[in-house]
């Protein structure tokens, strides 16, 4: 029965019916506590996390996820450990509770060094830095960001590089680094272009043309929304009304 449910559950997440997923979910989770299955019963439940996460109940979601931790912790599974606080701290931020979500991330952090998970630590460094960038701690953001970016050359994350030099050069620039924020933005920008990610690539492209303007460099920046205008078109990005405007502009001298 509690299979048929989970089935159930996915169809109705697959077709964005998170009220009849959770639904599903919870009923199986009642036959799931009648088995001698940790394990199954740690999938429905976060199975059941995530929905409730996506409809915003996030106190239902963390009662899931911290009975997911419960399980583990009696598993001794660190890796597992590591990735439900993780998780807890992610929730934490969605609902508003930096304070909280910074509590379980260097919890997470203590468990990921010990098992030198390095592909993981980077998305948590990263992750990391973005809440210490929105918090307006600039210098221990880029301190973060830059130990992402080894530990995703580490490991040859190539989409982990990409994002984690987009970010770090939006915070040189936020902090007015343009020289810095240069180097990485254009980091980002060949790394996108290797994934074979353009509609990316024109969201750094926008950046480095803004940066071009500041830096009284017109002719890179028309360079470069040339280049975004072509992918706004190709994609049917929804910034491409603006991008043909700013790119007009200055080409017409008015910097």
């Amino acid at each position: 029965m509690a299979e048929a449910d989970k089935q159930r559950g996915r169809i109705f997440l697959h077709r964005g019916d998170l009220a009849q997923a959770r639904l599903c979910y919870e009923q199986a989770l009642k036959d799931d506590r009648h088995d001698d299955s940790p394990r199954a019963l740690s999938d429905t439940l976060g199975n059941l996390g995530n929905v409730c996460a996506m409809l915003g109940d996030y106190q239902e979601a963390e009662q899931c996820y911290r009975e997911i931790l419960d399980i583990q912790r009696g598993q001794q599974d660190k890796t597992a450990i590591g990735q439900t606080l993780v998780n807890l701290g992610n929730l934490q931020a969605e609902a508003g509770r930096p304070d909280r979500a910074k509590a379980y991330y260097l919890e997470a952090l203590d468990i990921l060094e010990l098992l030198q998970d390095r592909r993981a630590l980077g998305i948590l460094y990263s992750t990391l830095a973005l809440h210490e960038a929105a918090a307006g701690n600039t210098d221990l953001a880029i301190v973060n960001f830059t130990k992402a970016l080894e530990l995703h050359r580490a490991v040859g994350d190539e989409e982990g590089l990409a994002v984690t030099y987009s970010q770090l050069g939006k915070t040189f620039l936020q902090a007015g680094k343009r020289g810095q924020a240069e180097k990485c933005l254009n980091n980002a920008s060949e790394h996108f272009i290797k994934l074979g990610n353009e509609p990316a690539e024109a969201a750094v492209l926008r950046l480095l043309a803004d940066l071009y303007v500041k830096s009284v460099n017109k002719e890179s920046a028309i360079r470069c929304l040339e280049r975004v205008v072509l992918l706004d078109a190709r994609y049917g990005l929804s910034q491409h009304t603006d991008d043909i405007a700013n790119l007009k502009r200055l080409a017409q001298g008015n910097v």
